[in-house]
């Protein structure tokens, strides 16, 4: 009897136990997504990154059955926007839709800028990728990068080269070319590619760096020269214009836009995200818009594995900018 009533004591227990428990267990299995989630942007509405975040929630809608809201919070080098993201609460509600430019270029040269988004945050999956495009003024005698390197190193100091702003990755790439051939050329900052690439047409500016999408129409009317582009693979558009590597100057580190969660997220919900959009970025139309944007083929990455670039990007770009002496202050 007395063990019988020891056993029943257990039971007991272990039934109120499991009771107490119980809401806790429920919310732990609670079903996501259950209620609309938000894709903070940190740019301007009609942005290149908008333009593509929108895309993107718009078929993570169809596949999640639940509704991806895009919410655009610019200002800072992408610090406001990120910095939304970085505070919510880590229960797949709130996610980073952002660029290689605000979370690893931005780190690098500008102090007011933390890393912390980039070492803390969990990376869900990489979306695009595309390198930066190198060009001259068409009456400049170079038709590659060899050639552009030995008119630079013949007229030390006499040609200067643009980008889109002081620290950009464009600004880095170059400043990393100098480096490697001990070429002379002083760096001129633009407000933006469009004003650059009119000033290269006109002859005015000489040598500058863009994105690939925005020079096409330039280099198909002949108003600029394609020289080199950085990543591993040529522009879909522009199959002619050889990567920095074919000619002699490997550098893999290109630009990319990606999305993020607030650390602490689980893995769960991370995961299902990362499955989502990895079959987003499988589907034709995608594809069809990389090629139609002038980026590299559509990227299907694990979690880890975006995050192995991210880090190794911080890396490589607060290198360049340290040996480089580039410091933005604020």
């Amino acid at each position: 009897m007395p063990r019988l009533k020891k056993l029943l004591a257990a039971t007991l227990c272990a039934e109120t136990i499991l009771a107490l428990c119980a809401p806790g267990l429920a919310q732990a299995q609670e079903p996501w997504p259950t209620r609309p989630i938000q894709m903070i942007v940190p740019s301007s509405p009609g942005s290149g990154t908008d333009v593509l975040a929108r895309v993107m929630a718009q078929r993570l809608s169809q596949s999640l059955k639940q509704a991806v809201v895009v919410e655009n919070k610019p200002g800072g080098s992408g610090v406001i926007g990120t910095n939304a993201v970085l505070k919510a609460a880590p229960d797949g509600y709130t996610i980073l839709y952002t660029t290689a430019s605000s979370m690893v270029v931005a780190p690098a040269v500008n102090k007011s800028v933390s890393q912390q988004a980039s070492q803390s945050m969990v990376p869900i999956a990489q979306t695009a990728v595309g390198g930066v495009l190198l060009l001259v003024s068409p009456d400049l005698p170079v038709h590659d990068l060899p050639g552009l390197i030995a008119l630079l190193k013949a007229n030390p100091g006499k040609y200067s080269y643009g980008s889109w702003a002081t620290g950009s990755s464009a600004h880095l790439t170059m400043e990393w070319l100098k480096k490697q051939t001990g070429v002379k050329t002083e760096h001129v900052a633009y407000r933006t590619s469009s004003q650059l690439l009119t000033e290269l047409s006109s002859g005015v500016l000489k040598i500058g760096w863009t994105d690939p999408s925005v020079a096409v129409p330039f280099l198909r009317s002949g108003k600029v020269r394609g020289i080199a582009i950085v990543g591993n693979v040529r522009s879909p558009q522009l199959a002619d214009v050889k990567t920095m590597a074919e000619q002699g100057y490997k550098f893999n580190t290109v630009g990319w836009f990606g999305m993020f969660a607030p650390a602490g997220t689980s893995s769960a919900i991370t995961q299902r995200l990362t499955d989502a959009v990895n079959k987003v970025q499988a589907s034709p139309e995608i594809a069809a818009l990389m090629t139609k944007l002038n980026f590299e083929p559509p990227p299907v990455k694990t979690s880890a594995q975006f995050g192995e670039i991210v880090r190794n990007d911080l890396q490589a770009w607060t290198k360049i900018a340290n040996d480089a002496a580039i410091r933005i202050e604020e």
